[in-house]
Order: structure tokens, then C-alpha cells, then sequence
């Protein structure tokens, strides 16, 4: 049974204590996301974001989320920040929850010991402010210095240490390069000394040549202050580098958890297998043959059986159902590492190269809509003069998932019965005017 699926307490402060909860295991829990939903839209429009998400961050380590452009990884960061609010679920910090509605002076705290490093140093950035007061501001908002030379000295030193001169202070960010204007955003989360740090993708815009620069610089910061990262990326192989534990989401849903090395030797999964065989291979030759694994989603059968994230042992926690749990038990249990890259014979032959191919060419079939689904302008002018009708049609087409045709049929019955109100109200206007 997944240790997840527990009911949320819903505790609130007006304070953090000094310490968080302990796990089973005398880890400290700083962050926890507990069976999360995020929703953007509403009514039809509604899409799901994010859905039923747990993990748990300890303090000092680095836990990053990887996935696929559009699965999820920035919404859930976004939410560590109060910025995405939750449609179910709640996310605690060291045991008080900050998802919802909150005192004003925990939502000070919680901005003051959590900080954020966005994934485009230029746009967010103030153009039109000077370097000095970028870094300066949050030191301004919560007054976390004694006087103005003792401002200056915490801006100095911390300018200094993302590798940057005192002199860059009285310069905008425009005067920068893209590797300097990171180590601002750095500089300026890392001048409140948080306890977490949100970094989204931190190093997706930057050359190849200031991406290690930056990430031994996050390194350096965890070494001497203890912070604790949640690191958002989709390249596998940085966050090999940089990571302790590792989440996987595909979709909204979190469908693998484990330790670094524990998820690049044994990933269970099919969909972190697949971002595994993405892994770029420096050896151009050893690159142009790698088959690449492509997940197909068609190969689960949750009909039936709901899955969940299950711990399977070895801190490794999988998503599936009853079934595919044992399975990937199963096969944890051999010891055996698993083989996500394949390097096909240079010197095999094209039918033998298409053969190897084959079972990793099928992909997530394109959800069309039904042919009839037309959306035709000639449904919303029936309904415009029969409204009645127009709103029959409308439920049974969007029983039916005709979604185009229930819009047409549902906005010209709307129109319809608007036109209709406005001549029976003048209707009556002029029959009470006939009386007076």
C-alpha cells in the first residue's frame, strides 16, 4: 500500500517551528506535497494540470523533478511558492501547511525561507532597476539588515561569491550575458538565506561551457549554508550530476521516485526508461546507431484497478497497479541492472536495423475528434430561432463527446434566448405604456 495515500491534516501556524517532522527513517522532512491537484481553466476549458503528486524533500538534499516539456514540473514549483493555488491536496512545510489560505505573517515566512531561481535570467529580471537593488530588495522588504553600509556589505559579499565584482552593482541586467544574469537570480534568492530553494530549469538557457559553472556554484551554496534544492530540469543527465533523489512526471503524474543511482541502474517505469535512451551518447557513432525507447502509455490497463505510488523497497517508488507492482518487485528484486540504451551493429543489415527499431516505434495514439464534430455554423442559427431545441441538441451532443457541435448548439441558444427576453421586455414596455 502506498505510504502516500494518508489524510492530510490541514494544521496551520502563525510561525515554523525550527524543526520538521522526522520520517521512519530520522530524516528531516522540510517540504512534503501530499496528493496534489492543479487545475487551470474552468467549466469545459478545465485541464488538469497536476494530479494526486506526493513526495517528500529532506533538508539539505537535492530532489529534482524531471519530465517532458508540459508535464507538470514548473506548475508543481510554482505551487511550492503559493503562486498556483491547489484544487485538492496540500503542501506542508516542516509539518505546517502553506497550500490555501494562510496567516499573513506565515505567507511572510514563507517567502522569507523559500526562494525561487526562474528559468530565463532576462525576463525575470527589472530592466529598469540597477543590480544593487535587484539583490537588495528582499533585504528591504524584510528588513534583514542593521543599517545601509550593512546592506551594502551583504550585497558585496553575496555578489562576490556567485562569482561577479562589486563594481557590477551599479549596472543593469541588460549590460549582462545570460550566464552573468543567472548568477544575479541567484544572488539575489541566495541574500535571504532561505532554507529551500526552487530552482526551475536554472541552467536551460545558458551555453554548455556556464552550466557547470552554475551548478557547482547551487553545490557550493548546499556545501556551506545546508540549503535544500528542488531542482527542476528535463535533462537527465545534469540531474544525475546534481541530484540525491530523483522524481519522475509524465503528465501531471509522479510515476517514479528513487535515489540517483538507484533510478539510472534500475528504472522500473517504462516512461524514465524512455528519457534514459534520450541521454544524448558523446561517441557520434555510438549516437547515429542507439535505438531509442519510446514509451507507449497503451501498455497500461488501469480500467479496472487504479494505480498508485508504491514504495517497492530500497526507497524506490513506483506508480502503478497491483499487477505491474509486482512485476517491477519482481524485478527489482533480481539485482540486476537494467538496460535503458541499446547500440545496434554498425554493420547490421536495413531489415535487421528496422527489426531492432520496431518495438520502440510505437507512440501515444492522437486522441481525434468524432468526424461529424463540425461545430458547423448552421447549429448555432437553428438554435439562434428554435432556443429550446437548440439546448436539447447541446446536452445530447456533449453526452456524445461533440464538443464543437455542443458549443455552436449551446451559443446560439443562449443568443436566442437573450434576443427573445429583450422583445418581450419591450413587448411589455410598450403594452404599459398603452395603458397609461
Amino acid at each position: 500500500m502506498s505510504i502516500f495515500r494518508q489524510k492530510t491534516t490541514g494544521a496551520t501556524a502563525s510561525a515554523f517551528p525550527e524543526h520538521g517532522p522526522l520520517d521512519e527513517n530520522g530524516r528531516e522532512i522540510l517540504l512534503s506535497v501530499k496528493n496534489i491537484d492543479i487545475t487551470f481553466g474552468k467549466k469545459d476549458n478545465q485541464v488538469k494540470a497536476v494530479q494526486d503528486a506526493s513526495f517528500d524533500i529532506y533538508k539539505g538534499e537535492t530532489f529534482s523533478l524531471v519530465g517532458e516539456s508540459g508535464s507538470g514540473k514548473t506548475t508543481i514549483g510554482r505551487a511550492v511558492i503559493r503562486v498556483n493555488p491547489l484544487a485538492a491536496g496540500e503542501i506542508q512545510y516542516k509539518g505546517v501547511r502553506i497550500s490555501g489560505k494562510i496567516p499573513r505573517s506565515l505567507d511572510r515566512q514563507v517567502i522569507r525561507n523559500i526562494q525561487m531561481v526562474f528559468q530565463d535570467p532576462a525576463a525575470s529580471l527589472n530592466e529598469r532597476a540597477t543590480v544593487d537593488y535587484i539583490i537588495s530588495e528582499g533585504l528591504y522588504n524584510f528588513h534583514l539588515y542593521e543599517n545601509n553600509a550593512d546592506r551594502q556589505q551583504k550585497v558585496e559579499s553575496m555578489i562576490e561569491e556567485v562569482g561577479l565584482l562589486p563594481e557590477h552593482l551599479t549596472r543593469y541586467p541588460h549590460e549582462f550575458s545570460g550566464g552573468q544574469r543567472q548568477r544575479i537570480g541567484i544572488a539575489r534568492a541566495m541574500v535571504m538565506e532561505p532554507e529551500l530553494v526552487v530552482a526551475d530549469e536554472p541552467i536551460s538557457a545558458l551555453d554548455v561551457s556556464i552550466r557547470a559553472q552554475v551548478l557547482n556554484l547551487l553545490k557550493k551554496f548546499q556545501r556551506e549554508k545546508g540549503t535544500t534544492y528542488l531542482f527542476i530540469a528535463h535533462d537527465l543527465s545534469v540531474v544525475r550530476f546534481i541530484s540525491d533523489r530523483i522524481g519522475v512526471i509524465y503528465k501531471g503524474n509522479i510515476v517514479e521516485i528513487a535515489e540517483a543511482e538507484e533510478l539510472f541502474n534500475y528504472p522500473l517505469h517504462p516512461y524514465t526508461r524512455s528519457l534514459i535512451s534520450a541521454i544524448p551518447i558523446p561517441d557520434p557513432v555510438l549516437e547515429k546507431n542507439k535505438v531509442l525507447f519510446t514509451y507507449d502509455p497503451s501498455v497500461h490497463d488501469y480500467s479496472e484497478e487504479k494505480p498508485e505510488l508504491v514504495n517497492i523497497g530500497h526507497g524506490h517508488y513506483v506508480y502503478g497497479n497491483k499487477k505491474e507492482i509486482e512485476a517491477y518487485t519482481a524485478q527489482r528484486e533480481k539485482n540486476v541492472p537494467l538496460k535503458s540504451i541499446t547500440i545496434q551493429d554498425p554493420n547490421a543489415s536495413e531489415a535487421e536495423k528496422k527489426t531492432a527499431q520496431e518495438p520502440a516505434v510505437a507512440r501515444e495514439p492522437i486522441q481525434q475528434p468524432p468526424v461529424h464534430d463540425t461545430g458547423s455554423k448552421l447549429y448555432a442559427i437553428v438554435s439562434f430561432f428554435l432556443p429550446l431545441l437548440g439546448l436539447i441538441a447541446a446536452f445530447v451532443f456533449r453526452k456524445f463527446n461533440y464538443m464543437r457541435n455542443y458549443k455552436a448548439c449551446k451559443k446560439g441558444a443562449i443568443i436566442g434566448f437573450i434576443v427573445i427576453g429583450v422583445i418581450l421586455l419591450l413587448f411589455l414596455l410598450l403594452l404599459l405604456l398603452a395603458v397609461i
